[in-house]
C-alpha cells in the first residue's frame, strides 16, 4: 500500500483515469463495428469521418496507437468503398 499522500493521490487519479479511457475506446470499438456490420454504402459513407475523428482524437490521447488508429481507418474506408 502507499505510504506517501502523493502516490496516494496518483493511485486515485490513475483509476479514474483509466475509467475514462476505457469508456472513449470502447465508445470507438462500438462504431468501429457498427460501422464494420453496415451494409448500406450512403449510410456509412456517412458514419465514416465520424468514426475516423473519434480514432483520431484516441491515437491523439495515447488511448490508442497511431499506428492502430491508422490501420483501423484505412480497413474502414476499404470496407465503405467495396459496398
Amino acid at each position: 500500500m502507499a505510504n506517501h499522500e502523493s502516490s496516494e493521490k496518483r493511485i486515485r487519479q490513475t483509476v479514474k483515469l483509466t475509467l475514462h479511457n476505457k469508456y472513449y475506446a470502447k465508445t470507438a470499438r462500438n462504431a468501429v463495428r457498427k460501422l464494420r456490420a453496415t451494409r448500406e454504402k450512403d449510410e456509412a459513407a456517412k458514419m465514416l469521418p465520424q468514426v475516423s475523428a473519434m480514432l483520431d482524437k484516441l491515437a491523439k490521447r495515447n488511448i490508442i496507437h497511431k499506428n492502430k488508429a491508422a490501420n483501423l481507418k484505412s480497413s474502414l474506408a476499404l470496407h465503405v468503398n467495396k459496398l
